[in-house]
């Protein structure tokens, strides 16, 4: 789940086939195993948005479920510390989630200062972490990494959900019931690299993860 830094004004919803034809596509942003986002601006307004696009066709089963599960969620979140969905929309059976556009991320930030960004700067930034992933909660969504509607008492959830290095114990040792606990670990594990500038324990793979854990801890 992407955090923001400030608020930006929605656009309403069009989904239309057409609704592309409306963006000019400026630069490939990112890309991962289901979609790539795109840096598009809107031709009659010059707004910047990220547009993220799923690479294969609904007619996948599995990207399916996962667009769609991603939609739903994404619809009943409105927050000023979120990256929220503007609109979306089918194009040649694939989905396009159009999201407000951030100029730079705390990564950014991270790759700019390798010493630590100061406990002023990581405090401010650990603010609106926090108020972001608590909106999340009330609206019963955990997992920053995977986005996912919390499983009612005793229903398991899959196993790999996270980045390794922010990932709680209990996802390493795969532990199909978790909350949103996982999200707290994870802002933790942020919040220490924010003040230090190197993760807090770079694993190199589950095993060596955990015992970085335990040995710290």
């Amino acid at each position: 789940m992407l955090m923001r830094m400030d608020r930006r004004t929605l656009s309403p919803s069009t989904p239309n086939s057409r609704a592309m034809d409306k963006y000019e596509q400026l630069a490939l942003v990112g890309e991962g195993s289901y979609g790539v986002v795109l840096k598009c601006k809107r031709r009659d307004t010059g707004e910047l948005v990220a547009i993220k696009k799923f690479l294969e066709t609904e007619d996948d089963a599995a990207v399916r479920k996962m667009a769609l599960r991603e939609i739903r969620m994404l619809k009943k979140l409105r927050h000023d510390h979120l990256v929220n969905m503007i609109e979306v929309f089918r194009r040649k059976r694939r989905f396009y989630l159009v999201f407000e556009y951030l100029e730079h991320t705390l990564l950014d930030e991270l790759e700019a200062s390798p010493g630590g960004l100061g406990e002023d700067s990581a405090k401010k930034h650990l603010y609106q972490l926090l108020k972001g992933i608590d909106y999340c909660h009330q609206n019963s969504l955990c997992d920053l990494g995977f986005a996912r509607a919390l499983a009612a008492p005793g229903e398991p959830y899959t196993e790999y959900v996270a980045t390794r290095w922010y990932r709680a114990p209990e996802l390493l040792v795969a532990d199909h019931r978790y909350g949103p606990e996982v999200d707290i670990w994870a802002i933790g594990c942020l919040f220490a690299e924010m003040l230090t500038g190197d993760p807090l324990f770079p694993g190199d793979s589950d095993i060596d993860q955990l015992a970085l854990i335990i040995k710290t801890v």
